[in-house]
């Protein structure tokens, strides 16, 4: 049986350069750097290049808000009080999200579309173990697994699922790909087997969707009858044997 199956990893999809601020950063300096590069996000970093938080657009974006941020409400939220904070911050120290969301290079392309969901973020800072700065993965780094040729697609499900890991005959299953979706028909010897292959396809890297049209010999999703002895059916020495 083949190896685990490699998916994409941050690193593989992270940039490398990153255009990051230190603490005392101004609110223009931030504003030029975002219009030069062309970034949506700074990271804020220390001497040693550890992340301290992250500077967006949309925290120098509340500099226009200024007037209605300063209305005290009865009850304010917290994230409102985050906001007017922001909105009266002059350097990166006073505007960024702190502590930063991170994520390591190993994390998989997965790992880190669950966290960026979760966390309503659109790119993380990408850290070592000592928590310096070694790159950023945006929603957008994260699609580039999507891009992918259904040929190589094609390949890695027969040669790596079809016969490496489930070792099924590959001659029985056609497999087709169109635009990243994965067809299969033909026949497999039981019902699970069909079922775990369009599981695990599922799993690769640029796969958005499967079709499961293959046939099965045995449906194993049901529980085996259940025998009752009749009369007669042992021995009288296995008789013995079964009730002495």
């Amino acid at each position: 049986m083949n190896g685990p199956i490699k998916h994409k990893s941050v690193e593989d999809l992270m940039t490398e350069t990153v255009v990051s601020v230190a603490p005392a950063a101004s609110f223009k300096d931030m504003a030029t750097l975002l219009h030069r590069h062309r970034v949506s996000a700074l990271p804020v970093v220390d001497h040693e290049n550890k992340v301290l938080g992250i500077v967006s657009e949309a925290d120098l974006l509340l500099k226009e808000e200024r007037g209605s941020l300063e209305e005290r409400h009865l009850v304010e939220t917290s994230r409102r009080r985050s906001e007017r904070r922001k909105a009266e911050g002059l350097t990166a120290a006073d505007l960024m999200s702190a502590p930063a969301i991170t994520v390591s290079p190993a994390a998989s392309a997965a790992t880190a579309a669950a966290l960026m969901h979760s966390r309503g973020v659109k790119r993380l800072p990408v850290v070592d173990e000592a928590s310096r700065l070694v790159g950023i993965v945006s929603r957008s780094d994260l699609l580039k697994v999507f891009l992918r040729h259904d040929a190589d697609i094609q390949q890695e499900v027969r040669g790596d699922l079809v016969v490496g890991t489930l070792w099924l005959e590959p001659e029985a299953i056609e497999i087709s790909v169109a635009d990243g979706v994965v067809t299969f028909s033909g026949d497999v010897p039981r019902l699970s087997d069909g079922q775990i292959l369009a599981r695990l396809t599922l799993g690769l890297d640029g796969v958005v969707g499967v079709v499961n049209r293959l046939a099965h010999r045995v449906d194993d999703s049901r529980p085996a009858p259940v025998v009752e002895a009749l009369p007669g059916m042992f021995s009288s020495l296995g008789e013995r044997r079964l009730f002495d």
